[in-house]
């Protein structure tokens, strides 16, 4: 792997039946979990308080926040690299709607077989835990 992990915070939203929200970035063939890159010096649940609301409108309710884990798998969209996921399951009030660099959105239930190609860790490390 060349260079250093790419660092991110993502959300698993989850619907009444249980499905998982996962989106996919213009330009990137692979669905994966809303959420992305901190800024200089943000706090974690602030990354995804500002991510969720630029790239689907949602308001996420802090309170609801509770860490999944610290994950690490191949990046789906810069070949070599790595990424580094810091995951919380938590609930967003609103209706999601696709805006910024999403292109599209789908709600995923949690068991194979998938429709549409994943991130790795998404498909390796978060749905597994969820399954379980």
């Amino acid at each position: 792997m060349s260079g250093p992990a790419i660092e991110i915070v993502a959300a698993v939203l989850r619907d009444g039946a249980g499905r998982v929200l996962t989106v996919r970035k213009a330009g990137a063939a692979r669905f994966m979990l809303p959420g992305g890159k901190r800024e200089p010096g943000e706090a974690d649940l602030i990354t995804l308080a500002r991510e969720l609301q630029e790239e689907l409108g949602l308001v996420l309710d802090p309170a609801s926040a509770r860490p999944l884990g610290r994950f690490e798998a191949p990046a789906a969209n810069e070949p070599g690299r790595r990424v580094l996921g810091v995951i919380f399951q938590a609930q967003a009030a609103g209706e999601p709607q696709i805006a910024a660099e999403i292109a599209e959105m789908l709600w995923l239930p949690p068991q194979p077989p998938y429709a549409v190609p994943l991130a790795p860790l998404l498909e390796f490390e978060i749905l597994p835990r969820l399954r379980a």
